[in-house]
């Protein structure tokens, strides 16, 4: 190819047509393509290249624990996951409804795993997405107002089209916890969506946030619009150790 016009096409930013030029090209000689047929491949060869990196780019500005998606999920361990139900969140019409989403249940159970997939699907899709532990959010929160930053961190978390709040429950929460949630939750209320997973039941959250009230508040704003999914059944973390011969459990204690 001509070292020139790989020269323009990078000044362009046109690296995605870079490098599929010479395939094209060489198909475009082969089945005799007028000029129209291999200005519409390449274009496209383009747009999808750049489609690719915008994706990459939203997961990476997602902050996600881990890299999780519905396609690796295993929907057949825990029979009580409405495999349809899931199917139809994925296809994120929640989020452009300004819903929420609630996944509770015991540990282990897949809780974080789908909400970081439905994340994922959602940045496939074109939409902003943030993942932020509890504990993280609240941290970030806490430190923030030591520093007078409070408004910057509020603001990150009102931004992104899908906040996802992971692993309340896990254990109680710092003072003034909920106040930090509260202003998340009633910020975002009707105008974003947020998915919260949680591995105790509502009626604990009062103990969990530290102030009955608070976490009243909380709930009342987050219900209006969530849908609820309880998960229940056995932890798949420990799927593979309840397979393992007793003699290789007996090792791993010693």
């Amino acid at each position: 190819m001509n070292p020139q016009l790989i020269q323009s096409l990078k000044r362009l930013r046109l690296s995605g047509l870079v490098s599929t030029l010479e395939v094209r090209l060489q198909e475009a000689a082969g089945n005799r393509l007028d000029h129209a047929e291999f200005l519409e491949l390449i274009v496209a060869d383009e747009l999808a290249v750049r489609a690719d990196r915008a994706v990459a780019r939203r997961v990476q500005a997602a902050r996600f624990r881990d890299q999780r998606t519905l396609e690796d999920f295993d929907f057949s361990f825990n029979p009580s996951i409405n495999r349809r139900q899931i199917s139809e969140l994925a296809t994120c019409r929640f989020i452009r409804e300004q819903r929420d989403v609630l996944l509770i249940g015991p540990p282990g159970v897949g809780k974080s795993h789908l909400a970081q997939a439905l994340g994922h699907q959602a940045a496939r899709s074109g939409l902003s997405v943030l993942y932020r532990s509890i504990f993280d959010a609240i941290g970030e929160l806490t430190q923030a107002e030591a520093t007078g930053e409070s408004a910057r961190i509020i603001a990150r978390y009102l931004k992104p089209d899908l906040f996802i709040l992971d692993d309340m429950g896990l254990k109680k929460l710092p003072a003034y916890a909920g106040e930090h949630l509260f202003e998340i939750i009633m910020r975002r209320y009707e105008l974003r969506s947020t998915i919260m997973t949680s591995n105790r039941p509502l009626d604990e959250w009062g103990k969990l946030v530290g102030d009955v009230p608070t976490a009243t508040a909380i709930l009342d704003r987050f219900l209006d619009r969530a849908e609820v999914i309880q998960i229940t059944g056995k932890s798949y973390r420990l799927k593979d150790k309840a397979c393992e011969p007793k003699e290789g459990r007996a090792r791993e204690k010693k």
